[in-house]
């Protein structure tokens, strides 16, 4: 926009030239037509005539000058016109103006900026956020200009925060009156108020407005100051806009810092602009790119007669956070501000308030102030302020009980103020006074209790807080001035010195308003009146009560105070009783009916202030004033059934204090308790009384000066003592009695007590109680005998001489300690340790204890020598030591015989200690042995003889030095003995025995032999070895054996000989010899034969045996076994073995041989069985033929004889059967019978299953009962399965042969498939072999299909054959908790506009059933979108992912909601689909929806390919002057899309200067010699073949150009479109063209680049910002999560792992599944899931507990599994369905009486007493689903029965109701008893079975299982979050990582293109010549004359 300036001033006394500027706006034309004229001295009509003259205005043209305000110029206007008016030329006065033109104006500030400068406050004062002040003064001044309007008065403010819309800006915008450019002018100049503005303007004077009730006047707009300082706190730029109702013209005006700063620079004057006058909807001269809200805003004017709007940009960015960031904030104090404007007189009054007094009625105003708030991607959020209920104003007028109404006088300006007072009461527990929501938060009354700064009074606090607070609120016409308020008046505060009729808490109960006119001054920015406080407080004003609108001529303050009093009395609820304890009955009251009823509770609520038993209190207007703890509070009357009871008094027991003085309690009425004294100061008080009359501490005197220390240590025997005891208090005053007053009181005593201290706890010494004497006070006398060693404790404790007690009541009284400690005394005697026994010469020790006279031990004393004297023994020590209290006497050694070496042998030993008293004891001690010294064996002879064979015993003895035998633990003496092992001798008792081996050497020729034998100790190295010789002699016993048969004498047996003998005889007359070394026969004696033994028998003969003769020998009867026989002469190991080998005897028996193998039924027996004869010992004998096969035969049941056969084996003479076979029965073992001749045997025969024939259903769900008929399972009722859910039980198929016999071959193989096919069954195999049982299990996994009935086949195969199998029926219901599909709706006639926002897509997940599912995480559902259509299901990688948005309140939350989700920018065809994910996988697609996206709105004219820039010059070839070739334009939308369909018209095209401007010098021309020419546009369409320059065209050589293609469309568009520009440069160098060519090209290319980096930049760094966006929202969910979950009680770690998550989540898990567990269920289940079926009555309902669940079970357990249906029609389908077997019950056909609700308990109705918990069964049921429904049904089954504890109070309750003369129903006891409404009960028909035998009602789940569900819910939320900050963080990572270095390479390559742009440029500007003109006289011109720019006069103004 062009400015000008008004010319320069002149010296003074010199005229002052007039001028003015006339535009020429009769045609529409482009080229603007103005001129500067001067008026000076000139009259209208020869002004006229140099108006046209300068325009060319031809004798028959009419035309009329007209103002900006478009009045016709007279005369008399003409001499007003100022110098730099503005004139139209226009063809009418109303004609529109095509063209916009410039007013200029001056707006110098007014006088008063000067001379009221001081009056002007700043916005942040009070230290409060001054943006709402601002807006404030805008909006005053929309209210102003609204005053006049007929209709509804529209003031809109616009936040425009949305970068799409341009920069951030604030919109005022009202429907008022408008403003002309002499108004606008006036506006703009700074402290020109309404009262200084120029009288002849259209203005006019300032005329005051009437009366109106409040002062609501609208008369705000005031000083010329408040919107220019409101517009510039905001911005820095502001734009007026107006238009006034009569005015064609649309009025605009810019102010700006920026303004103003360059027109300082430029030295120009500052306070001069120009107003740009324009026809409505003109935003021509708006930056589209930057200001696009503004074209919305200006094409918004062609539907407005009148408005104003004032545009603020440049919004700070401090405002630009608080608008954003506290809109509630802001809102509501605008709606505070505002508030009677926007709901009249009387306020937001939504309830009838009673009121002392009324005004007129509320009037509705026509006001609406609307806040919209307009955000990126987001549609404008409209507010009403009138919606806002939340400010001061409205919480008051809500929080009121009753209003005063008065009036103010003011003299002598007459000024009258309005003035309401409102009661806010106490209501119950608080204040009703609102709270100021703006204000910093009050302290809350418990933390001010414990507040120390508040010393606990809580109403103290409160009412110096609203003391602080003022009354009254003043409003300035009608709007509020915020900071100025009025605290009170003299005749509504409380009177000084004078007893009121209410609390003075009630003055601080009261809010008030004033309303003033303008007669009170405000400050400029109308935060502050300047006089109203002192003018309302001057003695002369009046104030007078007004009701119902009218003055009275009362008394002001008598008419407040009866107000005031009639408002507590019938509002305030005060004293608050809590805490209900008992009803009591007071027998303190001598009035016996007034004894009883009295309600004791805990504590009262007074004032704010909560008075508790326990607490300390203070009475006042009491005589004395007592002090004390309260017992309870009472009230009189029943209040069992209240928790808490509101009043207006009461009683308070009170325990006196202090207890030590007082025993009784105290009733006084409330009103006397002292509610100012503090805990402290009653406190204070008691410890004051308590400290003068109570006893405080004992003065304990020594008279012997003997004090005894505490914690001193004494001696044993030491003397205690006298002791003197006297009681003082805590001022150290002698006392010995308590006396509260002037009585007597209780006397007192001191007892004494010593106590020792013992192991097991304290033991009385001794206790004595002293009397006082007036002369010692407390006396006692000397202790003695301290004996016993040991901690003491004495104690001195004052007592009450009545009853000994040690506590006057809760006082302790006062005692005195002394601890001691008795120690040992001086040693006196002594004592010896305990002594063990002592060995000879072994040194050991002596402990002596020395002790003191009682016994003591004290400590050893080193200088005392012992002397130790025994006889028989020579006693030695080495000396003496000192341990402690033990004297040791060390190295002791005893030498001497001993009599006995085992036992210990007693002596005495005298010791003696010189120096004691008691210096001598003897003692006994005990001696063994000494240590081995030597070895002594025994015989003694040389040599010892020994027969060979025989042993030798010797005698060991180990002795000591003293040769006593000793005795050593573990001493073996070892003894070697030639030919044997060395042999150890135990020595341990000192004295071994040892018995040698039998010694056996070879003696020849009965020779004798020597021997040496030696004995050593081992262990021993120092004792001498001991040797001993022996002499073998030959040996005399049996040495060998000889065996023979005497009847025989040949038969002589050889040792270990075999001998054949027949099986089962006997061998008989054996005999035996025995011989010696010598082979001399050893005589038989009884004792030789009593050492025979045979193997062959234990039974012998010793008669025989003499004699030689042996038993007889039976040989065995199985030939196959070979016997060994042995005789052995035992004492000498003499022995003779032989071997007998059994022989067969003659046959006896038929023996078959079974073989190992089984028979399948109806087949023979694989392997033969073989037949052979035995004897009677069952030896095969071998003596069949075979002739002998046709005398055997066979016999069995079932078996078939007609394959038998039998055949002779010669090798083993043996018989052969085969063809062995059985047919039917069972497998198993069958017998068999075989004969030959006399000899018949019987054989057992495995018997298995026959050949594979059938299949049967061993095991399968459990559902079906099944039989088999034709081998068809047939099921009792189908079996149901959920759609796409598998049978949890395998289905285990039989093999079984035709006798059904089950068959384990496995070659069969069992295969299963369904009918019909559309069944999809999913199982582990679909075939497979039977497993060694013959078994096959198939498990069914899966199965999907429709709806309906179908059937699973089994058929099994063998040998390529089938076998025919069950067949199970199923039933197919569709799964509830399936996600099945996606329901997706939209507003399908929508009409998808490119760069828009997409309609709202709503999602629901519906179940398999068609029902909606809602347990899915939000982010489980997401919407996909890509360009074009797919053949398949599945989207592309590329596409687009948006996330759902959240619910808002009114919207179904089963659903999921994708709104303002951006539409693609490029049109064409799209496709929109949805996904469901479970486990970050896709579970679920929904269909693809095809949209097709349009072109936006037709925003500019664009070519398809925009032409490369070029260079023409100045020559005649056509391709050097060629422009472009081959381009169409087309009519676009912002996006590029082809937006023209339908548009038609022309494309002016023209070459204009790039500052788009025609030239006035020589520029290039067509080839049709013009500057501009038109083509067609259809469709939005132009083609333009190609467009060149004329030969030898004009124009400057090296200059720039622009061709302008504009649309002109037909019928006009309403909004314009932009025109394509293409920029060319121009030479007249033809050898430069092709270089300027080459540069232009280069530059385009090098511009292209650094666009599309510079856009791939901004790319990069939004995606960065993207995904740190996301990231902080996942942050940001991932805490409002965790926030929930610790509100739900549950702490997590700081940084908690996905395995710790999952740890918690699945023990949260467990715990919800065993408190499910744990629940009562029912057993039913339902079988049918259709819309019309509720279910079984026993699924409908649920019991918590189980007593009632027990016995309405057993009340209705006929129909508990009755099926309840919706319709008729459903029942009879089930009833069909099961051929009658179901029962059912449809709702429809139970009678309506049972919807009617329950009438009260026949108790509650007649009122009388009763017990048991008596209640309706109906009540205790809880319905999950289908409330209503089940209702109806549980009505009908159990009508009015009722529950009740136990059958006596059932009884009782009848009989009471009978009495009543009402019908009793059937009643139920919890115990399982039943009276029918009939009275009868008793029998087992009324007795219920126990729980295990009926099917009992569900237990209702407890709330924490819910709360537990809740909290598994969020944990998994947080859990997912937490996933999503790991993707998303590892995604910015990667991002960052990948964008980073792109940007950096981008920012780097930009810096070099423009550095390429710089060096283009300046090669580019080489070519150019400026010196260098065309010019006729130039060679080469074009022969057309050039024309030179026309000097213009107004240059100086551009």
């Amino acid at each position: 926009m062009s400015r000008r300036s008004v010319p320069e001033a002149r010296p003074i006394g010199s005229e002052r030239p007039k001028i003015v500027c006339v535009f020429d706006r009769r045609f529409q034309e482009s080229v603007t037509r103005e001129q500067l004229l001067e008026t000076s001295g000139l009259d209208l009509n020869a002004f006229l005539r140099i108006l046209s003259q300068k325009f060319s205005v031809k004798a028959t043209e009419t035309f009329v000058l007209v103002t900006t305000e478009r009045q016709i110029l007279d005369a008399d206007e003409f001499l007003r016109l100022q110098n730099g008016a503005t004139l139209y030329m226009l063809q009418r006065q109303d004609q529109t103006l095509e063209t916009p033109a410039e007013e200029f104006i001056n707006f110098t500030p007014h006088h008063d900026t000067m001379v009221e400068s001081g009056t002007y406050k700043y916005y942040d004062s009070e230290g409060k956020k001054a943006l709402p002040y601002a807006l404030a003064d805008l909006i005053d001044n929309a209210l102003t200009a609204t005053a006049n309007n007929t209709g509804v008065r529209t003031i809109e403010i616009r936040m425009v925060l949305d970068e799409n819309q341009g920069k951030a800006a604030v919109i005022v915008l009202d429907n008022g009156c408008g403003m002309t450019s002499k108004q606008l002018n006036n506006w703009a100049v700074y402290k020109l108020s309404k009262f200084t503005r120029d009288s002849q303007s259209n203005e006019g004077g300032y005329v005051r407005p009437v009366h109106f009730p409040r002062s609501l006047n609208s008369d705000i707009s005031y000083f010329g100051v408040g919107g220019k300082q409101a517009a510039f706190y905001i911005g820095k730029s502001t734009r007026m806009i107006s238009k006034s109702l009569n005015s064609p013209d649309v009025h605009e005006l810019v102010l700006s810092k920026s303004l103003f700063e360059e027109n300082e620079k430029n030295k120009e004057d500052t306070y001069s602009t120009t107003i740009l006058n324009r026809k409505p909807g003109d935003f021509a001269h708006i930056n589209k790119s930057q200001e696009q809200f503004l074209q919305d805003l200006i094409a918004e004017e062609c539907t407005k007669e009148s408005f104003t709007a004032v545009v603020i940009t440049e919004v700070l960015p401090e405002h630009i956070h608080f608008l954003k960031e506290e809109f509630d904030v802001w809102t509501r104090q605008l709606a505070h501000i505002y508030h009677y404007y926007i709901h009249g007189v009387d306020g937001n009054i939504k309830v009838t308030v009673p009121k002392a007094n009324s005004s007129d009625s509320n009037k509705m105003p026509k006001i609406d102030i609307l806040i919209s708030f307009q955000t990126k991607s987001r549609a404008p959020n409209v507010l009403n302020l009138r919606n806002i209920d939340t400010d001061l104003q409205s919480q008051y007028i809500k929080a009121a009980v009753s209003t005063f109404e008065f009036k103010a006088f003011t003299n002598p300006e007459a000024g009258i103020v309005e003035g309401v007072i409102r009661y806010h009461p106490f209501l119950y527990e608080n204040e009703t006074y609102p709270e100021d929501p703006d204000a910093e938060p009050a302290k809350h009354k418990d933390h001010i209790e414990d507040d120390e700064d508040y010393g606990g009074d809580y109403v103290k606090v409160i009412r110096e807080k609203k003391r602080k607070k003022p009354i009254f609120e003043c409003f300035w016409n009608g709007r509020l001035i915020p900071y100025t308020a009025i605290s009170e008046f003299d005749w509504c505060s409380p009177s000084q010195g004078k007893k009121e009729k209410v609390p003075p808490e009630c003055y601080n109960r009261f809010s008030g308003v004033l309303f003033t006119d303008d007669t009170f001054k405000v400050t400029e920015n109308k935060l502050t009146f300047i006089d109203l406080e002192k003018k309302l407080k001057n003695k002369d004003t009046l104030f007078s009560f007004v009701l119902n609108g009218q003055k009275q001529r009362t008394n002001l303050q008598r008419e407040f105070n009866q107000w005031l009093e009639g408002c507590h009395q019938q509002f305030d609820k005060q004293i608050k009783f809590k805490g209900f304890l008992k009803t009591i009955t007071r027998t303190d009251i001598q009035t016996k009916k007034n004894q009883h009823p009295w309600a004791t509770f805990q504590s009262v609520e007074w004032d704010g202030r909560v008075f508790k038993a326990d607490q300390y209190v203070k009475t006042q207007k009491t005589l004395p004033v007592y002090y004390g703890k309260v017992i309870c509070f009472m009230f009189y009357g029943h209040h069992e059934d209240n928790a808490d009871v509101f009043a207006s008094g009461g009683q308070v027991e009170i325990c006196l204090e202090p207890k030590g003085l007082y025993k009784c309690t105290k009733i006084i009425p409330l009103s006397k308790l002292d509610r100012s004294a503090t805990t402290a100061e009653i406190k204070k008080s008691i410890e004051n009384d308590a400290s003068v009359k109570l006893p405080n501490k004992l003065q304990v005197f020594w008279p012997k000066e003997n004090p005894w220390n505490d914690n001193s240590t004494q001696l044993a025997g030491t003397v205690l003592g006298p002791i003197q005891v006297q009681i003082v208090n805590k001022k150290g005053q002698t006392i010995s009695r308590i006396s509260p007053g002037n009585r007597d009181g209780r006397k007192l005593s001191v007892e004494l007590k010593l106590m020792h201290h013992v192991p097991g706890g304290e033991r009385t010494v001794f206790a004595y109680v002293a009397q006082q004497s007036p002369k010692w006070g407390f006396w006692f006398n000397k202790i003695e005998n301290f004996v016993e060693l040991g901690k003491y404790t004495l104690y001195l404790q004052t007592v009450v001489a009545d009853d000994k007690a040690s506590e006057s009541e809760d006082c302790q009284l006062p005692h005195y300690k002394l601890r001691f400690t008795i120690t040992e005394g001086k040693a006196e005697q002594f004592d010896v340790g305990a002594l063990s026994h002592f060995r000879i010469g072994v040194p050991f020790d002596m402990p002596l204890q020395l002790k003191d006279i009682y016994g003591h031990p004290v400590e050893a004393i080193s200088d005392l020598v012992p002397v130790l004297q025994c006889r028989g023994l020579n006693i030695t020590y080495g000396g003496v030591k000192c341990e402690g209290k033990i004297l040791l006497i060390q190295n002791v050694t005893a030498i001497g015989k001993l009599k006995d070496s085992l036992q210990p042998n007693p002596f005495d030993l005298l010791v003696t200690l010189e120096g004691l008293k008691e210096h001598s004891k003897t003692l006994r001690i005990h001696l063994l042995p000494g240590k081995p010294h030597a070895i002594h064996v025994l015989p003694k002879d040389e040599p010892i003889q020994v027969e060979n064979g025989e042993t030798v015993e010797f005698h060991v003895t180990i002795q000591d030095e003293a040769c006593n035998a000793t005795a050593c633990a573990r001493t073996n003496a070892l003894c070697q003995v030639p030919g044997h092992s060395s042999a150890q001798i135990n020595c341990s008792s000192g004295i071994g025995i040892h018995v040698t081996k039998p010694i056996k050497v070879s003696i020849v020729n009965g020779k004798p032999k020597h021997l040496k034998v030696q004995f050593s100790l081992p262990s021993r190295s120092n004792i001498k070895e001991v040797i001993r010789e022996l002499l073998i002699l030959p040996s005399k016993r049996a040495h060998r054996m000889e065996l023979y048969q005497q009847d025989d004498e040949c038969l002589m047996l050889k040792n270990n000989d075999k001998i054949k003998w027949m099986a089962g005889s006997v061998l008989e007359n054996l005999y035996f010899k025995l011989r010696d070394e010598s082979n001399a026969e050893v005589a038989l004696t009884a004792a030789v034969a009593s050492k025979i033994k045979v193997n062959w028998t234990g039974n012998m003969n010793q008669e025989e045996l003499i004699k030689g003769k042996l038993p007889d020998v039976h040989v065995p009867t199985k030939v196959c076994e070979e016997h060994f026989y042995q005789v052995s002469y035992q004492e000498q190991s003499v022995s003779f073995s032989f071997t007998i080998v059994p022989i067969p005897d003659e046959p006896a028996g038929l023996k078959a041989t079974v073989p190992n193998c089984a028979a399948r039924l109806g087949e023979s027996l694989p392997e033969p069985i073989i037949l052979e004869l035995v004897d009677q010992y069952d030896n095969v004998t071998a003596t069949l033929t075979p002739s002998c096969v046709e005398q055997i035969t066979a016999e069995g049941e079932s078996l078939d004889k007609t394959h038998i056969r039998f055949k002779f084996q010669k090798d083993s003479c043996s018989v052969r059967v085969t063809g062995v076979c059985f047919t039917g029965g069972t497998p198993g073992y069958r017998e068999m019978s075989l004969t030959f001749r006399s000899f018949t045997c019987q054989v057992k025969l495995k018997v298995a299953a026959g050949i594979p024939s059938k299949l049967n259903l061993a095991h399968g769900p459990t559902e079906a009962s099944t039989t088999f008929t034709n081998m068809v399972l047939k099921t009792a009722r189908p079996l149901h399965v959920y759609n796409g859910s598998g049978i949890p039980i395998p289905f285990l198929i039989q093999l079984c042969d035709k006798w059904d016999n089950p068959s384990p071959d496995q070659r069969v193989v069992v295969k299963m498939w369904p009918s019909p096919s559309d069944l999809k069954v999913d199982a582990n195999v679909s075939s497979q072999p039977v497993n060694v049982r013959g078994q096959a299990s198939f498990t069914v996994m899966c199965v999907s299909g429709p709806k309906g009935y179908y059937q699973l086949n089994f058929e099994g195969i063998f040998n390529r054959e089938p076998i025919e199998g069950p067949c199970v029926n199923l039933t197919v219901l569709p799964d509830p908790n399936k996600p099945a599909c996606l329901n997706v709706l939209y507003d399908t006639t929508v009409t998808f506009a490119a760069g828009e926002l997409f309609p709202v897509f709503v999602v629901t997940v519906m179940s398999d059933e068609g029902s909606p599912i809602t347990h899915f995480n939000p982010a489980a559902v997401s919407m996909l979108c890509w360009k074009g259509v797919l053949a398949g299901k599945t989207p592309p990688n590329t596409a687009l992912e948006f996330q759902c948005n959240k619910p808002l309140e009114n919207e179904n939350a089963s659903s999921f909601y994708f709104r303002e989700k951006p539409i693609p920018e490029d049109a064409g065809k799209y496709t929109v689909q949805f996904c469901l994910s479970e486990r970050k996988k896709i579970a679920l697609y929904s269909g693809q929806i095809i949209i097709n996206v349009v072109p936006n709105k037709p925003v500019k004219l664009a070519p398809d390919n925009p032409p490369p820039a070029q260079v023409v010059s100045y020559c005649q070839e056509l391709a050097k002057r060629t422009l472009l070739e081959n381009m169409t334009l087309n009519i676009v939308d912002q996006f590029g899309n082809a937006a023209g369909q339908g548009l038609n018209g022309e494309v002016e095209i023209c070459i204009i200067s790039p500052n788009r401007e025609r030239q006035t010098e020589q520029h290039p021309l067509f080839e049709d010699e013009t500057d501009n020419f038109k083509i067609r546009l259809m469709d939005g369409k132009a083609h333009i073949k190609r467009l060149a320059v004329m030969k030898n065209s004009p124009g400057k050589d090296g200059g720039a150009y622009m061709v302008l293609f504009t649309p002109l469309l037909s019928p006009a568009h309403p909004a314009p479109l932009d025109s394509f520009e293409f920029h060319f440069s121009f030479s007249n160098d033809v050898q430069n063209q092709e270089r300027r060519v080459a540069l232009s090209r280069k530059r385009e290319k090098i511009k292209e680049t650094i666009r599309r980096s510079t856009s791939d930049l901004n790319v990069s760094k939004r995606m960065i910002n993207e995904y740190s966006d996301a990231l902080d929202a996942a942050k940001k969910h991932e805490t409002l999560v965790r926030k929930d979950l610790l509100e739900s009680n549950l702490q997590l770690p700081e940084k908690p792992t996905a395995a710790m998550l999952d740890c918690i989540i699945n023990k949260k898990i467990q715990e919800a599944h065993q408190i499910q567990a744990s629940l009562r269920t029912c057993s039913l289940n339902c079988d049918y899931k259709e819309d019309d079926v509720l279910g079984p009555v026993g699924l409908l309902a649920l019991v918590e507990n189980d007593a009632d669940a027990w016995v309405i079970s057993w009340q209705i357990r006929g129909d508990m599994n009755c099926i309840i249906t919706r319709t008729t029609k459903a029942a009879q389908r089930i009833y069909k369905l099961t051929n009658g077997n179901q029962e059912v019950l449809p709702i429809e056909g139970i009678n309506d009486i049972c919807t009617r609700p329950l009438q009260p308990l026949p108790h509650l109705s007649k009122k009388f007493k009763t017990a048991g918990n008596p209640k309706y069964a109906v009540e205790v049921l809880k319905y999950p689903k289908h409330k209503e429904e089940c209702k109806i049904v549980f009505r009908n089954l159990l009508s009015n029965t009722i529950l009740i504890d136990d059958l006596e109070s059932a009884n009782a309750y009848r009989q009471m109701t009978v009495k009543n003369k009402m019908s009793c129903p059937t009643i139920l006891t919890r115990e399982g008893q039943r009276i029918s409404s009939k009275g009868k009960f008793g029998g087992s028909q009324n007795r219920a079975p126990s729980p295990n035998q009926l099917v009992m009602f569900g237990a209702h789940p407890p709330p924490h299982l819910d709360n537990l569900k809740s909290v598994i819910g969020l944990l998994r939320e947080y859990k997912g979050a937490q996933e999503k900050i790991l993707e998303c963080e590892a995604s910015f990572t990667q991002i960052c990582t990948e964008k980073l270095n792109l940007i950096k390479e981008a920012e780097s390559s930009l810096k070099d293109l423009n550095r390429q742009l710089e060096d283009n440029e300046r090669q580019f500007a080489t070519l150019v010549h400026p010196d260098k003109r065309v010019c006729p006289s130039s060679e080469g011109t074009s022969g057309i004359p050039a024309k030179r720019a026309k000097s213009r006069s107004s240059a100086q103004f551009r």
